[in-house]
């Protein structure tokens, strides 16, 4: 349970598939979930909108460009102080070569079977399977 009065840091991440309904996932390379498998994402800057936000993570975690669509959903996630507001927006990748960068320590396009494989050996991030399963938006 979140308290009303918890410090919020405001966050985007972005979901994106590939025509053979793949869904790009990244390696943390940093706390918090370091060595675990997520969407690409992280903190919004200070005056940055959500969508610069999510272009401009996903190009540094993966060197993937993107359109920004619409907001999938939204989860709370604990922080080191307070917690992580985390807004999850539709992607649609563009160009450039995938590659892992910034804080990513690798970056995949993950089928259905491979995410099964992660989920099972508790390599994703908390929550994550669920969420993506509560929004239809899992690998094929």
């Amino acid at each position: 349970m979140v308290s009303d009065d918890a410090q919020r840091t405001r966050c985007v991440g972005g979901i994106a598939h590939d025509p053979q309904g793949r869904l790009l996932l990244v390696k943390r390379g940093k706390p918090p979930g370091q060595g675990l498998w997520s969407i690409p994402g992280g903190r919004v800057e200070h005056g940055e909108s959500d969508e610069r936000a999510v272009e401009r993570e996903l190009l540094e975690e993966t060197g993937l460009r993107v359109i920004v669509g619409h907001l999938i959903g939204t989860v709370v996630r604990p922080a080191p102080v307070g917690v992580f507001d985390i807004h999850d927006y539709s992607c649609q990748a563009l160009a450039g070569p995938l590659r892992p960068g910034d804080d990513a320590a690798d970056a995949a396009w993950v089928d259905a079977e491979t995410f099964a494989t992660l989920e099972r050996r508790n390599l994703l991030t908390e929550g994550l399977a669920a969420a993506l399963t509560s929004w239809n938006v899992l690998p094929r």
